[in-house]
């Protein structure tokens, strides 16, 4: 974890929590893309767009947890916070991260989705040329709302899952380590690896309907809202639906969130 008892200035390893994030976004994008179309269709733009979002995210955890408890990153190993400091921790960063995420996950998204072939002559030229094409078709066409499409679905999946992902992330270094010591990487990989799977079991139902709101703009298939969503899912295609997408995102969610900590471990003690 990020060092809570150290300024941003000071800390070159919250300054650097984007690599970990780059890294494991690398390792997991073709996962991602394979529940919906293409393959590594996109990956440019969330390269760019996670180190924003990881900062906001281990940033605002490690000062939520600072402010709870008072105690750096190396204290917090010969003294844990207790799991619902923790979970609070993770919670404020995964709402506040939301925001941030939702027009860059909106985006991702789309193209992704394009399912218009590039390279058969005499095709369709596909609908978006870029990321920055699509933010400026999505606004145009659905105004500046259109940008925040499934943005509470994304805050209602992120809230609880981050606080669940850094909950089973400590719990699990802390079973497996000798009180005061520093995890090794085996358990670092192995719990930031099942971190990433429970919270996942948590968020695919969510993520299911953060998706299929955000893709309904170009599908000209309109929503009510998030409630309205949910019951017109349950009815077209029953309750098995929100679980749709949940194999593949467990296998994503293993390799992607043990580099993501491993990497985060390591700068951190690197650099701090």
């Amino acid at each position: 974890m990020t060092g809570a008892g150290e300024s941003l200035v000071n800390n070159p390893g919250r300054r650097r929590a984007s690599g970990p994030g780059a890294l494991g976004l690398v390792l997991g994008h073709p996962f991602d893309t394979v529940k919906l179309l293409g393959f590594f269709k996109g990956m440019s733009f969330p390269i760019v767009s996670i180190a924003v979002v990881n900062s906001v995210l281990f940033g605002v955890y490690s000062n939520a947890l600072l402010a709870l408890t008072a105690t750096s990153h190396q204290e917090r190993r010969a003294q844990p916070p207790s799991y619902t400091h923790v979970f609070i921790a993770g919670c404020t960063g995964g709402f506040l991260q939301a925001y941030c995420l939702a027009p860059f996950d909106l985006i991702k998204v789309r193209l992704q989705n394009q399912t218009e072939p590039r390279a058969q002559p005499g095709s369709p030229p596909p609908r978006y040329r870029g990321p920055v094409h699509c933010a400026a078709s999505i606004f145009q066409a659905e105004g500046p709302r259109g940008l925040f499409r499934g943005a509470w679905a994304l805050t209602l999946r992120d809230t609880p899952t981050l606080g669940i992902y850094f909950v089973t992330y400590e719990w699990l270094c802390h079973q497996s380590t000798p009180d005061g010591q520093n995890p090794s990487s085996a358990t670092v990989l192995v719990a930031g690896g099942f971190a990433g799977i429970t919270s996942w079991v948590t968020a695919t139902p969510l993520d299911v309907i953060k998706s299929r709101m955000q893709m309904a703009g170009l599908e000209q298939r309109a929503y009510r809202g998030l409630l309205d969503c949910v019951v017109s899912s349950v009815r077209q295609e029953g309750l098995g639906v929100f679980f749709r997408g949940l194999t593949i995102n467990s296998a994503r969610a293993f390799p992607v969130n043990a580099v993501t900590f491993l990497s985060y471990e390591y700068l951190l003690h690197s650099w701090g």
